[in-house]
């Protein structure tokens, strides 16, 4: 879930968080200097970038947008963290996507964006909700420029307008003439048709997977539609059993299926990427789920931009879970994408080819 999730977390062991996690820097994380040139190693971006959506902009740059998030003690939270970068390794702090949070469901947070350009602007789908929220719901801001200011377009629709509980986490996916809106989280993951300016949904919903995964991503390659989503708990500090799970069809309506053939109404993916949860494990990565955009580089190599739990600090000053910047390399057997020991990497990864 999102990142009001974080609020279970806030109050305890204050002093401890604030000890162990204050730092207000932004960027890549500490240790880089003992990377060789042409590698990295994760995370690429800290202090935390929760939900992570990319799009590669005419400038050349990758820009990528996140869940508001408070980044430094007693300081205001960023509406949509912008960064960018030309290698999907080295970021850099842009600027938030909103000057001013949509007022359209109040008081409220704005999670999990999905960034997109259409009719030759960027479309940022977004959701709209407080922790707990009965009828949380997805707007819809558009800008010129993908670094920002966007213009809030207002609501797309609310939980209670389309029938589904939690509605929130869109996906934005155009195949030909047909454009498609995708969300859900935990109440079962819909899909619906969008009308030809991308404003506003039209026709009759359809249900693509059950009541386990949130996070919605759907990638087409060859014959099949992937479709990944995050399972379990978001935020639990060096505890979150946060993972992604994977499954696909030959239709982007579905029906999906996993490996064995099992339907995703009524059974899980298959897992994808899954971090380690141990309680008083200190190092490696927990809860890593929430993918953005698969990139595919200039060799034509796919990558896969996440959010994971770093276990040797877990907190943000003021308690919440933090949730940096991951990437890693995907591989493909068998006509199913998998990541390396199903695992985030901890150690130097050879840099995508972007350019």
């Amino acid at each position: 879930m999102k990142s009001m999730k974080n609020t279970c977390m806030a109050f305890l062991l204050m002093a401890c968080f604030i000890q162990c996690n204050n730092n207000s820097d932004t960027g890549v994380d500490e240790g880089e200097g003992d990377v060789p040139e042409g590698y990295y190693k994760n995370p690429v971006f800290i202090p935390t970038f929760a939900d992570p959506t990319v799009i590669k902009a005419n400038d050349g740059y990758f820009y990528a947008y996140a869940t508001e998030d408070g980044w430094d003690y007693g300081k205001p939270a960023h509406i949509v963290p912008v960064i960018r970068s030309r290698d999907l390794v080295t970021w850099e702090f842009v600027r938030d996507a909103f000057d001013t949070k949509p007022a359209w469901k109040n008081p409220a947070f704005v999670w999990a964006p999905d960034i997109n350009h259409i009719n030759g602007k960027y479309y940022l789908y977004y959701s709209l909700s407080l922790w707990d929220d009965p009828n949380p719901g997805i707007g819809l801001a558009v800008s010129d420029s993908p670094a920002g200011p966007f213009e809030d377009r207002g609501k797309i629709l609310l939980s209670d307008e389309v029938g589904v509980q939690n509605s929130i986490d869109p996906f934005y996916y155009e195949e030909g003439d047909k454009k498609y809106l995708f969300w859900g989280s935990f109440r079962g993951i819909y899909g619906i048709s969008l009308t030809t300016d991308g404003t506003a949904i039209t026709g009759d919903k359809f249900q693509i997977a059950g009541d386990w995964m949130e996070g919605t991503y759907i990638l087409k390659r060859n014959n099949y539609y992937y479709l990944f989503g995050s399972n379990g708990h978001c935020c639990l500090g060096r505890e979150t059993p946060y993972n992604v799970m994977i499954g696909r069809a030959s239709s982007i309506e579905g029906p999906y299926v996993n490996q064995q053939g099992q339907s995703l109404l009524t059974h899980t993916g298959n897992a994808f990427l899954k971090g380690d949860p141990s309680p008083g494990v200190t190092t490696g990565f927990a809860g890593p789920g929430h993918n953005a955009e698969i990139i595919t580089d200039e060799e034509g190599t796919d990558w896969f931009l996440y959010h994971a739990v770093d276990k040797s600090r877990p907190l943000l000053p003021n308690g919440a879970t933090r949730r940096p910047l991951m990437l890693d390399r995907i591989e493909w057997a068998n006509d199913w994408p998998q990541i390396a020991n199903t695992t985030p990497s901890d150690t130097a990864q050879r840099k995508p080819k972007t350019e």
